[in-house]
Order: C-alpha cells, then sequence, then structure tokens
C-alpha cells in the first residue's frame, strides 16, 4: 500500500473531483459522513461532543460532522469555530457554518476576538478539527494555548484527518506542547508517514483509517517513496519450491556468528536462517563454539575459526551465494582486523549486524569498503554509533534515506514500525509484530531470516522487506502462544515456518 505526502494527496483529490464531477464541498460532505459515522457508532446520543473547528477545510469537516451528529438525534454538541482577524475562513469552512447555523439546534460560538475555552472532563469528547493537513507552519499565539489547555483536559480527543498541529510528514523543530494529543486520529482514506514514527505515537492514539473513495485510477498511478507492506505482496514474492529439487537449490549462505559468551547468537541466527529455507548454512565461529552449535544447530556446518574465544580470520573455504557477520561476534580488535580484510576483498552484497556494526563504528573508514547492495540492520543504538546522536526515529530515517542512497545500501531501521530503506530511498514500513519481540536475540533471528532469504536467491531489497514482515508474523504468532511477557526469541525461530506457510495459503 502506499503511503502519500501532504502535497500527493491533495493532487489525488483534485483528481478525484475531475473524475466524478463534484466539487470540493461534496467531497468534505463525503469525508464528513463517514467521520461521523464512525463517531457515532463509538457513542451514543447523550454523551457531550465540544467541537473545535479552524478556519480551514479541516475546520470545516468539523462543522459538517457536528451538523451530521445533530441531525441524528446527538443533542449535547458544543461548537467553537475560531474566525480571527487574521485568518480567513475557507469556502468549505463558510459554507458548513452557514449550514450549521441554519439548521439549528446547536450551542455554537464563532470566535472573534476573546475567547474563553469551556470546562472540560474526562466524561467529554472533543473534536479536533483546528487544522488539518494543509498547515504549513508550527501552531502559534492563542492556538498553542488552546492545544495545552485540551490535551491537559483529561477529555476523549478525536482528531479529524490529523491532530492539530502535527504534519503528515516531518516535524522535526516542531514543539510538541503544541500538537494535540488525540486518543482516535480519524485519518482519511491514508495514514501519513509521520503516524509510524514512536515520538508521534501520543499525538495519534489510535488510528482508524476511514474510506473516503477517492479516485482508485488516481492512487494506482501517483508514484510515492513511501510503501506500507502488506501480506498480499510478500505472498507474491515469496516462490513455491518445485516438486523436483535439492539442498544446492536454495543456497549455501556463510553466518559469521558469537564469540566466547555470545554463542546463542550464532546458534539463533542459524537456526533462522535454516528455517527462512536456506539450503545449507555454514556457521564460522571461534573454536569454544563448536559442542554448542553442533548440538543446537546440528543441520548446519561448523567452520572453526583459529582462535578459541574470538573471530580473527573470516575464511571462505568454499564458494557462499551470501555471506551474514555480526550476530554475538563482539568487537575485539583482531575481530576488526578481520572484518576490514573481509569488506575489502568483497565485492557481493553480505547482510551486516550487530556487532560487524559496532566493528565498523570503531573503525569509520570501514563504511567506505562494505560492497554496494548489502543489508545493514542496526537498532537505533547501533545506527547511532556509525553516523551520530539522532532524537527522534524521523531524523534516523532521514539519515538513513542519505546514506542508502549516496552508498547504494539497503539500511533496515529497526523499531516497532521497521522501515526498509532501498538503494533509491523508497522506504518500506513494515506492518507485523509486536511488543514482545523487544527481547534479546530477536535482532539475531532477523539477520537469520533475512540471510536466508538472500541465499536463496531473492534480491537483497526483496529479501530485506521479506525478512522483516516474516520476522513480524512469526513473533505474532509466538505472542499467541507465550504473550508479550514471556515471549523469548526461540520462540520466534519456532514459528519462522509457520509464519511462511500462513503468509503462502
Amino acid at each position: 500500500m502506499k503511503i502519500f505526502t501532504t502535497s500527493e494527496i491533495r493532487r489525488i483529490e483534485e483528481q478525484t473531483l475531475r473524475t466524478e464531477g463534484i466539487n470540493e464541498l461534496d467531497l468534505m460532505e463525503r469525508a464528513a459522513s463517514a467521520a461521523a459515522f464512525e463517531i457515532m457508532s463509538r457513542w451514543r446520543p447523550g454523551k457531550r461532543f465540544v467541537f473545535f473547528a479552524g478556519p480551514g477545510n479541516n475546520g470545516g469537516d468539523a462543522l459538517a460532522v457536528a451538523r451530521l451528529m445533530r441531525e441524528q438525534g446527538y443533542g449535547r454538541i458544543e461548537v467553537f469555530l475560531f474566525n480571527i482577524p487574521s485568518t480567513k475562513l475557507s469556502k468549505g469552512c463558510a459554507r458548513n457554518r452557514d449550514r450549521l447555523v441554519e439548521m439549528g439546534g446547536v450551542d455554537f460560538t464563532e470566535v472573534v476576538n476573546g475567547f474563553e475555552p469551556p470546562a472540560l472532563g474526562r466524561e467529554d469528547v472533543v473534536i479536533d478539527g483546528l487544522f488539518g493537513a494543509g498547515l504549513r507552519e508550527p501552531l502559534k499565539g492563542g492556538f498553542t494555548s488552546l492545544v495545552q489547555y485540551i490535551n491537559e483536559s483529561q477529555a476523549y480527543i478525536v482528531a479529524i484527518d490529523i491532530p492539530s498541529g502535527l504534519f503528515g510528514e516531518w516535524n522535526t523543530g516542531t514543539d510538541r506542547r503544541n500538537i494535540i494529543r488525540a486518543n482516535l486520529t480519524l485519518a482519511f482514506q491514508f495514514k501519513r508517514l509521520s503516524f509510524f514514527f514512536a515520538e508521534n505515537a501520543v499525538n495519534i492514539g489510535e488510528c482508524k483509517v476511514i474510506d473516503i473513495d477517492l479516485s482508485r485510477d488516481a492512487i494506482n498511478k501517483a508514484a510515492t517513496n513511501y510503501y506500507l507492506v502488506e501480506d498480499y505482496e510478500v505472498k507474491n514474492l515469496l516462490r513455491r519450491r518445485p516438486e523436483h529439487c535439492n539442498k544446492y537449490d536454495f543456497g549455501s549462505l556463510l553466518l559469521v556468528a558469537g564469540r566466547y559468551g555470545m554463542i546463542g547468537a550464532a546458534v539463533l541466527s542459524a537456526r533462522a536462517a535454516m528455517r527462512a529455507g536456506a539450503g545449507l548454512v555454514t556457521v564460522h565461529c571461534p573454536r569454544c563454539g563448536f559442542e554448542v552449535l553442533q548440538t543446537s544447530v546440528p543441520e548446519a556446518l561448523f567452520s572453526g575459526d583459529k582462535n578459541d574465544i574470538v573471530t580473527t580470520d573470516i575464511v571462505m573455504t568454499r564458494r557462499y551465494n551470501t555471506v551474514a557477520l555480526g550476530p554475538g561476534m563482539g568487537t575485539n580488535d583482531m575481530t576488526v582486523d578481520a572484518i576490514d580484510r573481509f569488506l575489502k576483498n568483497r565485492n557481493l552484497p553480505c547482510v551486516l549486524d550487530a556487532d560487524a556494526l559496532n566493528c565498523i563504528a570503531s573503525r569509520p573508514m570501514l563504511f567506505e569498503s562494505i560492497p554496494q547492495k548489502s543489508i545493514l540492520t542496526p537498532h537505533a543504538t547501533e545506527f547511532e554509533r556509525i553516523f551520530g546522536k539522532f532524537d527522534t526515529e524521523e531524523e534516523r530515517l532521514k539519515k538513513a534515506i542519505e546514506v542508502a542512497k549516496t552508498h547504494k545500501l539497503i539500511i533496515v531501521l529497526k523499531a516497532h514500525h521497521t522501515m526498509v530503506v532501498d538503494t533509491t530511498g523508497k522506504v518500506y514500513i513494515n506492518t507485523t509484530g509486536n511488543a514482545g519481540m523487544a527481547t534479546a536475540g530477536s535482532g539475531d533471528v532477523l539477520t537469520g531470516i533475512i540471510s536466508g532469504l538472500l541465499a536463496q536467491g531473492y534480491s537483497p531489497q526483496f529479501s530485506a522487506i521479506m525478512g522483516v514482515y516474516i520476522h513480524g508474523v512469526a513473533g505474532d504468532l509466538a505472542e499467541k502462544v507465550h504473550g508479550s511477557y514471556g515471549m523469548v526469541a526461540s520462540d520466534i525461530v519456532e514459528n519462522i515456518g509457520r509464519a511462511i506457510k500462513e503468509i503462502m495459503m
């Protein structure tokens, strides 16, 4: 599914108006009807609803919702329309004001100068229609005080389309005290990119996407750089296995992982790669990991380092379809040297995770040796060790896009909504997974899945996108059995095969 920017959505709306031969007011009425239906499905007529409408089309939407709810017998409706001298009502807002006033039966106040806010309590529902996605600059003046008053009121807050003060894409530099903290956001047709950043979760609350029947043709033809990964897309990418096949048909992976005290990371990654379908997995590891690996992952081959406790050399004893480095490797100087030599002699994509990235962070010039189209899978701290400190997920994504395009890499930004950035800067947002996956070893499992898919001949881009999605589905299946508290990484591993089977059904 495509995720559009505010300007792209506006073009789709304009195309819808042209195609259907309707005007902006008609589309506003359609959106308001959908929003009103959703609100009325949640609360009975006896509830008190307080509407705050701004001077633009978002305010017009809110006014139309108030009118439609009054027509359906909702009697406790109070509306405040802000028509202050420094602004001008949009045509849609002005028309919906007139229709609301003409209908009567609503406690309506048009705020022109001074404003005394109504008392609000936890039993009230506030409808936020102050400013929508068309906002061009952060809120200022009296609107900041109003937003803060609403946020502190303990009322249940419903945002129409987007919480007032929040931009659809980038919010760096915005004072978050001046953004509505909605309990429920009723988004018209699409979620916005900003909805997927952790720092904005408190402003979005529950998000319900409302279909307002925008032109499907316009949506299909519109270009974007942001995508929401869905089940059917991963299903279409996964190849069904032919009846006549053998293990060599599904690739060979060299996994460089583990050190003394961290062999478990190598075990989890190797098992995940096998469960993801890799034909052959060889684990290169210090000799101390021999018994653990041969016992825990008997399906995998073992390649012992010459050192007992750390990796000091990465020897390619045979031809491998791909190589993954990092889980549990540590950052010993000899390990850094080994990665240095490997990367300088490698010209094919590989997967770099965890300590492989930490080793690169300790010797920054190594970054230039990473082969193009390689897959990097950092969590926030690992990302910042290489690229510097960032305060928000939004800032990290901007940097990841820049790096991916410049160096032709694929970067997996691990988070609640994990994002895969490809070599062109396109962003693929994951929709699977749960809080129980925030557990030690979960990232090692992801590395195994991605590298297992890459070994089978999937492109680096698709390996990363599918790997993240499958990882999340496996986590969701594990959560059903063990709950979010009781899940461990090995539970995710045990559900990888089931996850792939479920996706392909």
